[in-house]
């Protein structure tokens, strides 16, 4: 993957969730937040049992002590017992079994109705390579695209496992590797190792249903998953987390020592860059496009759509030409929404109808290009018949929706405001924004009945911190004129 100009992580770091923002010249790509409270588990592997098999639906649930069983697809899963005739060997009726026990890895957090989606294809990742339990297989890559570096990894990586076979298994050498010496794959390897025997020794030991491995917390998963030796800078605004990372760094990636600061301004730091505007600008429907045309996204439980106008945007020419250039415009903002909203699955997107076959072509490489940084695998199946682009984006974790907003009753779910603990966390912060700011005595809040009981029951602990940490006292009350997401902070 190319080196990306002016790349930084900014993380912002509270006791109730840690916020994640990948910068590229200059402009937010990336936010991810993970609250302490409701931490997603993809990557963490279970002991689960088989509770019900739907031979109907090829698939099965388990319960893995969840508060909804898991689901798992006769794709996910490997046949390991060898009475099983080869023939029925693709059947979810002859491979599993209500009561078994079964090591599984969950796929996709729960969302919504749904519960976590699993497979038996374990797989842990590195710095520089995932390890496949049930696999033999060699792997690059593939936006690894010089012959040259992928010879040569393959070749260490193989000359490596001979050496030493005393695990069984097969690797995938990741995007970040390019580059990675003999000395940092062999490291990894080990590391891998230990930790495989590690859950091996769980996995004997603890009951059924059980978590036998976690991945790890977002600040730690950023800078396995997306710091790579070209990121310019990775600032932290917590000194804990920040002597964390740092052993976690020294241990793993020495290389991006360097690129480590520790951020101590007065400013909060996810307002470098814009980011706080830019989250509350990817909640909402309606996305402005510099040349005047706008987008509208919507989220559902089946798909994502995207319609593109052209707004008060005419041209200087003639309307092929405008539309042509306000969709070209439009296939950049939309990679780039999709990243920052962290939408998956199915979208479905609304160009708006071109004439010229040669601008349809031209738009389609626009959006490609875009999708080409995107961590997350993208595919696009191209114009169908209605003159609609149709794409898919790995789904693994909820979007910046699902995790800030809730189904809003005041309109019968029809659409989405923030959590009570949302606003409470705005309003955190905007009293430490106040503090650095002014000299006063005390600060009274005025805000909904939800949010004032939620700042004074389930968050009453973390209210006292702050008053502690800016030595000032903080009062709440409710104000029956404000809605759901609105606050004041008053000086007194």
């Amino acid at each position: 993957m190319a080196t990306t100009i002016g790349e930084e992580i900014l993380i912002n770091f509270t006791p109730m969730e840690t916020r994640v923002a990948i910068i590229e010249n200059g402009m937010p790509q990336e936010i991810y937040v993970e609250r302490t409270s409701k931490r997603g588990i993809v990557g963490n592997i279970y002991k689960g049992k088989v509770v019900r098999v739907l031979p109907g639906m090829q698939a099965a649930f388990i319960e893995i002590g969840l508060d909804k069983a898991a689901f798992i697809h006769v794709d996910e899963v490997i046949c390991t017992n060898p009475e099983v005739e080869e023939k029925n060997r693709n059947s979810i009726a002859y491979i599993l079994r209500e009561g078994q026990s079964l090591l599984v890895q969950v796929t996709k957090d729960p969302l919504g109705t749904k519960g976590a989606r699993l497979t038996t294809h374990i797989s842990i990742p590195s710095r520089y390579l995932v390890y496949m339990h049930n696999n033999s297989h060699v792997g690059i890559s593939q936006r690894i695209e010089d012959p040259e570096e992928r010879d040569r990894l393959r070749n260490t990586l193989l000359s490596t496992l001979e050496e030493d076979s005393s695990i069984q298994g097969g690797y995938i050498l990741r995007t970040v590797a390019e580059g990675a010496s003999e000395v940092e794959l062999k490291s990894d390897i080990r590391f891998l190792k230990r930790l495989w025997r590690r859950i091996e020794k769980d996995i004997k030991s603890v009951p059924t249903p059980s978590v036998v491995y976690e991945d790890m917390p977002l600040d730690m998963r950023a800078l396995r998953d997306m710091a790579h030796v070209g990121i310019e800078r990775i600032r932290i605004d917590s000194r804990e987390t920040f002597n964390k990372v740092e052993d976690f760094v020294r241990a793993l990636v020495p290389e991006l020592l360097p690129r480590l600061e520790y951020y101590p301004g007065e400013r909060p730091i996810f307002d470098l860059y814009n980011v706080e505007e830019e989250m509350q600008r990817a909640l909402g429907r309606k996305i402005d496009l510099k040349s005047g045309g706008y987008l509208i996204i919507d989220q559902t439980e089946a798909m994502t759509t995207v319609d593109v106008n052209t707004g008060g945007y005419v041209g200087h020419r003639n309307l092929e030409e405008t539309i042509f250039k306000t969709n070209l415009e439009a296939a950049t903002s939309i990679g780039r929404q999709l990243r920052l909203r962290n939408l998956g699955g199915i979208i479905i997107i609304d160009f708006i109808d071109m004439e010229s076959q040669d601008h349809q072509r031209q738009v389609l490489r626009a959006l490609e290009r875009v999708l080409e940084k995107d961590h997350a695998k993208c595919k696009v199946m191209g114009v169908s018949q209605l003159g609609l682009v149709e794409m898919t984006r790995k789904r693994t974790r909820e979007s910046l929706q699902h995790i800030l907003c809730a189904p809003c009753s005041q309109c019968e779910s029809r659409g989405f405001i923030k959590t009570p603990e949302t606003v409470c966390y705005e309003i955190f912060r905007e009293i430490l924004r106040q503090h650095r700011a002014y000299d006063t005595d005390s600060y009274l809040v005025l805000a909904s009945a939800e949010v004032v009981e939620y700042v004074t029951d389930e968050a009453s602990n973390h209210s006292a911190e702050l008053e502690t940490f800016i030595n000032k006292s903080i009062q709440y009350k409710i104000d029956t004129h404000y809605g759901p997401e609105h606050f004041d902070v008053v000086l007194r």
